[in-house]
This record gives structure tokens, C-alpha cells and sequence, in this order.
């Protein structure tokens, strides 16, 4: 996060600093939240305008990394016009936080609302800082990830080589400087989704001799570096290079982010593709061992790259030489790959339109949510892609280009045709071209979201409804549309949200911690049974509330609710990661406790040490609930029963239906 910090030093903004490095470098996200908040009070009591446009900036950082865009973006707000207020327009520090509000919009999924701050950051940044300073890199790095995001490629890589341009002569060592070799990186990965092989693969090389020759062995950014020159070793049919690339980056990765981030996960995944796919025919070897680079030449190349977050591991291979024998895919990797193979030259008959047309896999079937293996594909799957258009592009060319999509080849990779069951054809079809809101109006309902400020609207949208019109992947979108309607189903506004964590407080409460042990001690296992089972939906259901839809999406329908979770409980920042696993203990316990059995004592509902497992499970998740409730503020009740919570999170609700709910 860059500072943005005039001010008349009233507050002590180093000393808040050093704080806030002291909690973060603990890895402890979420207690940070409470820090800046009283900070933030501190600052304005102490009338220190540009402490308070500090403590902003770093909420703004802050809330984006915990996926709470709500914050962040009023964050973001409250700074830009504390920056009128101070007479800072067209200052340093307005461009520096013009940046940081856009990177949070970009963040939160609003695309055309991030290009717009950051057009503006651009032309501010370029009147108030000299020639060649390395923010002005910054800005074009987050643009570039902008484009990115947009299915741009060439606008990504056209960013990122202005970036390069700006720091060329800021370097006095480019052989050894990692900025360089992380702006390289960046560049031979945009090259991926170009399809300049060459290119992509001579970049990585330059990149991975900078990182060593600096001596930057333990960089999280070389892992990154590692896996793009992976991936095109990969794909060039080289695959015994790609895994030992692959393994250097996964140690690298674990070393800074550890065995259980996501960054382990597509790593590691990426390896064993790669193993098992050099087991089969391992290609010519063009590295040396451990994934040295022969003779790799820097270029000459004199420049100073911008500071950024660490670039995650590659994504999984795209497509690979046809002599290989290639692991099969997962859904959304086998429609990526289709449509960089079929479906984006297929627009090219379009170029009046393409620039207009969004394409990705979104919306009913588990590969929508990474969730597919080999017993899914015996219906509904296959090679395949949605392409969306707005109302007018789609009554002019929809017919034709569904007749083009149709046309494209039936199988793919060894995947296909599609065996499309009775309710995917017609009106309920999964993939092909759509108009924008018909698509989200065969899903949810409604053409679009509910308005932010008829919040009440939001209560007739079932949660697993929104998962289905917010899962899966946009693989391009350069204009915007339907990014734009799908990131506004995940805005849920905060009211609606409280509104739902208080009926899920409720129902946890009298379910869980009211009926369980009550029907137990009946003997009415049957109806315990059904209350665990209320529990278990209600808790789950919180657990994504309380991440937030913008950070972690919805919880899909039942089928997938306990894979969700556990995907959820995976993530570095993940708040109640421990909740799934409770549950899942209470899920297993209560077969014994609610009808007996063999170790659990033959009494039937209620006896034996299943159902004190069952309660503890149950009072634990409820206790790990009220801990995140105060942590965020919305409760300051010390009951552990929690219905004395509900009503607290009722008193911050604004709209008065919602709250009488």
C-alpha cells in the first residue's frame, strides 16, 4: 500500500505504523481491523487531517487483502474527499490515493469504476511526480492487472511494458535487480495468453537469471518466475523440465506462504500434472538439473521495476503438445483451454464486436465450481464455453454467432461431445451465447442486482441462487458489461447481509444449542437429527456471510456446501477457519447420539459419549462465532448463547423492514 502522508504531525503516524507492522507481520489480518479503527479515531480527535488520510489509506489496503470491499471502498471514498478538504487536489498524495481507491475497486470486482479512478490517478501522477519515478510504474503494473482481469491481454502487456520503459534508466545494477526481474516475469506471463511462446520463454529466462545472480534464491516472486518458464517448457512438449521447475517454486512457495495456501495448491497441482504427464514421455531435456536455465542472458536490460504483491503461481496449463499424455483437465481449465483454442479465433469473423463480447464458464454444474472429478462427467460436461452479449449485439449477431459456436469441434483434448442431460438443453443450456441479462434472469430471477438501496429486495435471493450466478471464471470481458452485473450480485449491501446473519444467529441458536440437547433428552432422535442438521446449514451459511460474498462468494447448494467450506477454510485470511471442521465432527457424531449405536451405548437418542461429543462440537462453533462477532465489531454481548448476538447485529441494521425481520 503506498502512504499518502502530509500532515501537521499531530498524531503520531510512525509510531501507528510500526504497530501495524508489528500485527501484520503475525500474519493476523483480521486484528488489524480493530487497530486502525481506533487509530482512525485517534487521528481525528487529534485534528491531524493527513494522519487521518494515512490511517484511510492503510484501511483501504487493509479491508482489500481481507476481501471486505464494502470497507475498503468507503474507505476509499472518505479519503478522496478528506483530500478536497485538505486542498491536496492534484498533489502527490491525491494520485497516491486515487491509486490505492482504484487498485480497491479493482479488487472488489468494479471494473468500469476502477478504469475510471485510475485514468484519473494517471493524469494526476503524471502532473505532480517527476519523470521516472517508480510510482508511475506502480500505476502501470495495476493497470496492466486491470486489463488482465478484462481478458486484454495485449492491453496487459502494453502496461507493463510502459512500466518497464519508465524504471529503465532507475537501475544502477539490472543484472541483479529483483524489481527487473519481477517486471519480466510479469511480462513472460501476459506472453502465455498471447500465445508468443518464444517470447514468454526468453523473458522467464531473464527473469530467473536476475533472481540469482542478485542472490534472490527466497523471493516469493521467483516462485512465480519458476512456474511461467514452467508452463512453457510444458507446453512445448518438455514436460520432465516443467516439473523440476515446478518443484523449486513449490519450496520456494511453502517457505513464504506455507503447505495449506492457495499458492501450494496450484502449485503442487501443477507439479503432479507435470510428473505425471514426464513419466509418460519426458521430452528433451533443455535445462540443467533442478531447473537451472542454460546460459540465460539478462538482455542487458537497465530498469528498476515497480514494488507489487507477490505474482501468484501460474495458473494451470492451458493446453500442452499433442505427443503428451496429459492428465484430463478440470472443467473450467477445459473450457479455458477451448476457448483459447477455438473460441477466441472464432471472433475474429467479428471485428466490429469482439470487443464488446465477454466470454468464461459460469453459472449450474459443479466444474462452474472447481468441484468436478471423474464421476462428473458422465452428464454435462465436455468442451465448452458461455459467450455473453448485451441486448443490442445480441439481437444483431447472436443468432449468427450461436450458429458459429455450434459449429466448433465437438471434443477436445480427449474430452466430449457433451452429454447434456434434459434440463441443460432449451432454455436451461450451460454453455453457448447468451444475452447478458437473459442469462442472469434464467439463473436468479432478475436481469440484474437488486439496487443498493432497496436492500429488502435482496431477501427473496437464496444464497446457493447467487453462487450459481457468481461462480466459475470470465475469461475475457473487454468491455465490461458482464463483469459489471455479475460483480453486482456480489455486493450484497450490508444491511441485506446483517439481515442474514441474524436469522443464521437465530436459527444456530434455537437449533443447535436449544433443541439438540432437548430432544435428546426426549429421546426424539428423529428430531434431533433434523435440528443437527438445521445447525449445520445455518453455521455454514454464517461462515461465508461473515467472509463476505465480495471475498468468498456464496454458499452453494447443499451437495457442495461442505467441499465449499473446506476450499474456504484453506485460505490464508480465512475467517472461522476452524468451524468446518467442528462441524463436520458434529455432522459424524450425530447418528450415534440421535439413534445409538455399537461404542456409543445402545440406549438410543441421547445416550453416551456421542452426544457430549455432539453439544461440544456444537457450543465450539457457536463460542468461534462469538469471538469473529466481536472481532468485527457487530456484537459486544458476552453470552454464549447466541441469540443475545442476533439482536445485536439487528441494532446496526438501517432498514427498518430488514431489521424488524
Amino acid at each position: 500500500m503506498e502512504e499518502a502522508r502530509p500532515g501537521s504531525g499531530a498524531y503520531d503516524v510512525d509510531a501507528m505504523l510500526r504497530g501495524l507492522d508489528s500485527i501484520l507481520a503475525g500474519q493476523d489480518g483480521p486484528s488489524a481491523v480493530p487497530y486502525l479503527d481506533d487509530a482512525l479515531a485517534g487521528a481525528r480527535a487529534a485534528g491531524d487531517g493527513g494522519a487521518v488520510l494515512t490511517v484511510l489509506n492503510e484501511i483501504m489496503g487493509l479491508h482489500r487483502s481481507l476481501g471486505s470491499h464494502d470497507r475498503s471502498g468507503q474507505a476509499a471514498d472518505d479519503a478522496l474527499a478528506l483530500i478536497d478538504e485538505l486542498g491536496l487536489t492534484g498533489s502527490e498524495a491525491h494520485a497516491t490515493t486515487l491509486i490505492n481507491a482504484a487498485t480497491a475497486r479493482r479488487a472488489a470486482g468494479d471494473l468500469d469504476a476502477s478504469r475510471a479512478t485510475y485514468a484519473e490517478a494517471l493524469a494526476v501522477a503524471e502532473r505532480s511526480m517527476p519523470a521516472g519515478d517508480r510510482r508511475l510504474a506502480a500505476l502501470h503494473n495495476n493497470l496492466s492487472m486491470l486489463h488482465s482481469e478484462a481478458g486484454d491481454a495485449q492491453g496487459a502487456y502494453d502496461e507493463l511494458a510502459k512500466a518497464l520503459a519508465i524504471v529503465e534508466g532507475a537501475s544502477t545494477d539490472p543484472g541483479r535487480d529483483i524489481d527487473v526481474a519481477g517486471t519480466l516475469s510479469n511480462l513472460s506471463l501476459v506472453c502465455h495468453d498471447l500465445g508468443r511462446a518464444d517470447e514468454a520463454e526468453d523473458l522467464a529466462r531473464r527473469s530467473l537469471a536476475i533472481f540469482r545472480a542478485g542472490g534472490h534464491e527466497s523471493n516469493p516472486h521467483l516462485a512465480a518466475a519458476l512456474a511461467g518458464l514452467a508452463e512453457v517448457c510444458f507446453r512445448s512438449g518438455r514436460p520432465a523440465d516443467a516439473a523440476d521447475l515446478y518443484r523449486e517454486a513449490l519450496t520456494i512457495v511453502d517457505a513464504n506462504y506455507g503447505a495449506q495456501s492457495d499458492q501450494h495448491a496450484v502449485t503442487a497441482e501443477n507439479l503432479a500434472q507435470a510428473e505425471k504427464a514426464a513419466a509418460a514421455d519426458p521430452g528433451p531435456r533443455l535445462l540443467g538439473g533442478g531447473g537451472e536455465t542454460e546460459g540465460a542472458e539478462t538482455g542487458g536490460a537497465e530498469a528498476r521495476a515497480v514494488e507489487t504483491d507477490p505474482a501468484p503461481a501460474s495458473s494451470l496449463p492451458k493446453d500442452a503438445a499433442p505427443a503428451l499424455s496429459v492428465p484430463r483437465m478440470t472443467g473450467l481449465a477445459l473450457s479455458r483451454a477451448f476457448w483459447e483454442e477455438h473460441g477466441r479465433p472464432m471472433l475474429e469473423r467479428y471485428p466490429e464486436h469482439r470487443g464488446r463480447i465477454a466470454a468464461g464458464l459460469v453459472g449450474h454444474g459443479s466444474e462452474c465450481y472447481g468441484f468436478d472429478d471423474d464421476l462428473s462427467r458422465d452428464h454435462d460436461f465436455g468442451p465448452g464455453f458461455c459467450l455473453w452479449l448485451d441486448e443490442a449485439d445480441h439481437a444483431e449477431i447472436g443468432a449468427r454467432l450461436q450458429a458459429d459456436y455450434d459449429a466448433l469441434p465437438s471434443t477436445f483434448m480427449g474430452d466430449g461431445p457433451r452429454v447434456e442431460t434434459t434440463r441443460a438443453q432449451g432454455d436451461g443450456r450451460r454453455v453457448g451465447v447468451f444475452e447478458i441479462a437473459d442469462f442472469f434472469q434464467g439463473i436468479t430471477g432478475l436481469p440484474s442486482a437488486p439496487p443498493a438501496d432497496q436492500p429488502h429486495l435482496w431477501v427473496t435471493l437464496e444464497e446457493a441462487t447467487l453462487a450459481a450466478a457468481t461462480n466459475g471464471e470470465v475469461f475475457a470481458d473487454p468491455y465490461g458489461a458482464f463483469s459489471a452485473v455479475r460483480g453486482a450480485f456480489l455486493r450484497m449491501p450490508d444491511d441485506a447481509r446483517l439481515a442474514r446473519i441474524g436469522q443464521r444467529l437465530g436459527m444456530m441458536a434455537q437449533a443447535g444449542q436449544y433443541n439438540v440437547p432437548r430432544m435428546l433428552a426426549r429421546g426424539d432422535g428423529e428430531a434431533a437429527w433434523l435440528a443437527v442438521a438445521e445447525f449445520v446449514k445455518a453455521s455454514a451459511s454464517l461462515v461465508f456471510l461473515l467472509n463476505r460474498p465480495t471475498a468468498a462468494g456464496y454458499l452453494p447448494y447443499y451437495k457442495w456446501q461442505s467441499a465449499a467450506l473446506r476450499g474456504l477454510a484453506s485460505r490464508p485470511v480465512s475467517r472461522l477457519p476452524r468451524v468446518q471442521a467442528r462441524l463436520a465432527d458434529a455432522q459424524r457424531l450425530a447418528s450415534a447420539a440421535c439413534f445409538g449405536g455399537a461404542g456409543f451405548g445402545e440406549g438410543g437418542a441421547g445416550s453416551g459419549p456421542a452426544r457430549d461429543g455432539l453439544t461440544e462440537a456444537i457450543e465450539d462453533v457457536c463460542a468461534q462465532v462469538v469471538v469473529e462477532l466481536r472481532m468485527q465489531r457487530l456484537s459486544t454481548a458476552d453470552s454464549t448463547f447466541l441469540e443475545a448476538h442476533r439482536d445485536q447485529v439487528r441494532a446496526r441494521i438501517g432498514n427498518p423492514w430488514l431489521r424488524a425481520l
